[in-house]
């Protein structure tokens, strides 16, 4: 036995350190980490562009994508992320697992609310704050772990955040939202104050998941090294930031979020410095200031049915959307560098409160002027379209006699009957819409009123007796600038165009000596360059052949380019035109290639009774000056507020009146019963398809039937056709638009060369049909499925044959 001064006496205590987690479960976090953002992007991508094809297409929305996008997000990286937080000894790892298995959760919650129909913005954002608050309550005890360990944190209730770290998140915030103030525009009162509710809602749960034990756990214990808590702290808050920037916002309005809101977990993690040299991790404030208003931004700066790949061509929402996003994202990455060096350097400090408060004054004070000096300042949120019960009986028009005569008669007939009925029945309405300062603007082609107002409005016109339905009116929210105008790079043609040759349009002109003269095409569409060469000599002029309801120019004027081409397609000159001796007069029913109810209505009711510049509708209107043909190359969809029936009663007025209405069948084939949005689907609208030059129906043209008709009545050449541009150029586009006022054109050649034949929609249509030569159709695949119920309903009545159907009409 050992003999020495311990003999007899027990051993002292030993103090052993305590056992250094290997390197592994860092490594799996980084790999976690990375197979999160590789997951959860991807997928969001992916989810928008599926939604973008079936917009483009014209196929119905999957209400189950989002959901589904969202389960395999969160299985792909929630159970790894569950195991990490499990599994795990280091408590930093643990807290991160349990921070992305949260946001995960709160990811698949919050993109499920998609399911709900954009046009319905305002239930969605309610919806989306409801649920953030609920996760905020909820997610926090679900996935709680261990406190941390002692001496990491602080002891008993969580502290409150240093009152300068919480201007310091404020201020932060505010920068990053100067982008939208200049670039984006608000929407509606009720939009913007819900977007606000759902911002906050999703400040506080990134707060509840981002809260101070989540920091003292990355953080470790004393000695605090602020630097290394920024770079992985910054680090594992930002793949937080993200899951959560990936659920919030509809279908497109969660893309820039994901650029935005993941750097800021960097300035988040240098904002706990100056609290942790304080004995802890600052509290949630902090967390809710900075992400509430960072993702308020593309909450209420952007409307989601407005970032589309339908917009993407030009200098559109989609455009001004990712120059926000990409100035968001060098505001973001600017702020965790600033804030770095400010804060988590070894002797960086925080500037006193007052000069944090100051500094996030001039910043709110900077958003204010930016948003109504160079922004887009005001309310631009969406109307409503209050359709009337009663609709006015146009039963039993007399027929007024054969030709011009007969037709002016009718119209007028029809006209006085549309007028009165509408004064009859909306008397009542409309006192008490403008009692309510809703706006109300009358319609009579359809009983209907467009007004201010959201849900609320929405349900109590609903329950008025005299009421049917309310469709929502969509409304386009302004540009920081206006998209350049769309110009042709191509040449006149030498003679006339492969399509109108393919027509036999250029026989009748030689052979026939007629070119369309005495008739008046009306063109609805995006507006024509009144001043291009092979259009000026054919514009009617007088002071009631153009209207603008969007800009309320007073001379024909084009910046989109569509309207010019489809109208030079139907009177242009130069070989370029059908019916090169009609004149025409026009209507802008769309901007930026998007309408709505209302601005259709505009343009038809024009065409039905013309009205001088500044004139009334309803008291002003010339049906006498009506054009005898109406080309049509545009559909109303329902993410634009139509229903299947909006206009319906629109072109049985037109149809009373003796006007022949063509209309493009859509550009959503191969499928079958791809036509599907208004005019085209009516039975007295005639609707036309395109082929190419070897006469085979191109695969984009959209296919019937229809309830209760066969559709399309007839196709014409719709690939490649050299039409006119803004500013004097030419451009080669493909279409049903492109078809369509080909058809119209050839209706001009049959009523010039048979004046007694105008306003007999019957006869005409029967000529067109019987004089078509056949087409061959093409199909989406070999099933008896996609035969569409027959050639009828993808070919129509076969190619239209000018110079037949000009011998007929004679």
């Amino acid at each position: 036995m050992e003999v020495g001064p311990y003999a007899g006496r027990p051993f002292p205590p030993v103090a052993v350190p305590p056992a250094r987690p290997g390197p592994w479960p860092v490594v799996a976090a980084v790999l976690l980490g990375c197979w999160t953002v590789a997951v959860a992007v991807p997928g969001e991508l992916v989810g928008w562009l599926a939604d973008q094809v079936r917009l483009a297409t014209g196929l119905d929305r999957v209400v189950w994508l989002w959901p589904v996008v969202a389960a395999v997000t969160v299985l792909l990286a929630g159970v790894p992320a569950l195991l990490l937080a499990l599994l795990t000894r280091s408590g930093a790892v643990r807290a991160t697992g349990r921070a992305w298995l949260a946001g995960l959760l709160a990811l698949g919650a919050l993109t499920g609310l998609r399911a709900l129909p954009p046009v319905h913005h305002e239930a969605y954002l309610a919806a989306l704050a409801a649920t953030a608050a609920l996760l905020a309550v909820v997610l926090p005890r679900l996935v709680r772990g261990p406190a941390p360990a002692a001496g990491t944190g602080p002891a008993g209730p969580v502290p409150a955040a240093p009152p300068a770290v919480t201007w310091l998140a404020v201020a932060a915030g505010l920068a990053t939202l100067l982008p939208w103030a200049w670039f984006g525009a608000l929407g509606g009162l009720l939009e913007t104050v819900l977007a606000a509710a759902a911002a906050a809602a999703v400040g506080v749960l990134a707060g509840a998941l981002l809260g101070a034990p989540f920091w003292a756990h990355l953080a470790g214990g004393p000695p605090h090294r602020p630097a290394r808590l920024v770079l992985v702290g910054g680090l594992v808050a930002g793949v937080t930031l993200l899951l959560l920037a990936a659920g919030t916002g509809q279908s497109g309005a969660q893309l820039p979020a994901l650029l935005t809101l993941p750097p800021l977990g960097f300035a988040l993690a240098a904002l706990q410095a100056p609290a942790l040299r304080a004995g802890g991790p600052a509290g949630t404030a902090p967390v809710r200031w900075l992400v509430g208003l960072a993702a308020f931004g593309p909450l209420a700066f952007a409307d989601p049915e407005e970032i589309t790949l339908l917009l993407a061509t030009t200098r559109d929402v989609p455009f001004w959307v990712a120059v926000a996003a990409a100035a968001g994202l060098a505001v973001a990455a600017l702020l965790a560098v600033a804030y770095g060096v400010l804060l988590a350097r070894p002797r960086g400090r925080a500037p006193s409160r007052p000069v944090a408060a100051a500094t996030a004054g001039v910043l709110l004070a900077g958003a204010a002027l930016v948003h109504l000096g160079p922004g887009q300042p005001g309310l631009h949120g969406e109307r409503l379209l209050v359709v009337l019960r009663e609709q006015a009986d146009l039963g039993g028009v007399p027929a007024g006699g054969a030709g011009q005569a007969g037709r002016d008669a009718r119209a007028r007939e029809v006209y006085r009957r549309l007028v009165a009925t509408a004064e009859r029945t909306q008397a009542g309405l409309r006192r008490d819409l403008s009692r309510l300062g809703l706006d109300p603007t009358p319609y009579y082609l359809v009983n209907a009123i467009e007004v201010d107002g959201g849900p609320a409005v929405r349900a109590w016109l609903s329950r008025r007796p005299e009421v049917d339905r309310v469709l929502l009116s969509q409304r386009l929210r302004p540009l920081p600038a206006g998209a350049p105008t769309s110009r042709g790079d191509q040449p006149a043609p030498s003679g006339p165009a492969w399509n109108v040759s393919l027509l036999r349009a250029d026989r009748v002109w030689s052979q026939l000596g007629v070119t369309g003269v005495g008739i008046v095409v009306g063109s609805s569409d995006s507006g024509v360059d009144g001043r291009h060469p092979a259009l000026a000599g054919g514009f009617r002029g007088g002071d009631d052949s153009w209207y603008d309801p969007w800009d309320h120019t007073r001379a024909p004027t084009d910046q989109g380019g569509h309207g010019t081409h489809t109208t030079g397609s139907a009177v242009g000159r130069d070989g370029i035109g059908v019916a090169p001796g009609a004149s025409w007069v026009g209507c802008v029913n769309l901007d930026r290639n998007l309408g709505s109810p209302a601005r259709y209505l505009d343009c038809l009711q024009f065409m039905l009774a013309p009205f001088p510049a500044g004139g009334d509708p309803f008291t002003d209107g010339r049906p006498e000056r009506a054009p005898q043909v109406l080309t049509n190359s545009w559909g109303c969809p329902p993410i634009e507020g139509c229903d299947p029936a909006a206009l319906r009663p629109a072109a049985d007025a037109l149809d009373a009146a003796g006007i022949f209405v063509v209309a493009a069948a859509g550009n959503t084939g191969p499928y079958c019963r791809s036509i599907e949005d208004p005019p085209a689907t009516y039975p007295d609208v005639f609707t036309v398809g395109a082929t190419d030059r070897d006469r085979q129906v191109a695969d984009f043209s959209s296919r019937g039937p229809v309830p209760g008709a066969a559709k399309p009545d007839v196709v014409a050449p719709g690939v490649g056709v050299l039409s006119a541009m803004p500013g004097g150029g030419y451009a080669t586009l493909d279409g049903t638009s492109m078809a369509a006022p080909q058809v119209a054109g050839v209706v001009a050649l049959m009523w010039s060369a048979n004046p007694a034949l105008i306003g007999d929609l019957e006869r005409t249509r029967r000529i067109l049909r019987d004089t078509a030569v056949p087409a061959g159709a093409t199909y989406a695949s070999r099933k008896p499925a996609d035969a569409c119920g027959g050639d009828v309903n993808i070919t129509g009545a076969g190619l239209v044959d000018a110079y037949a159907a000009v011998r007929a009409a004679r």
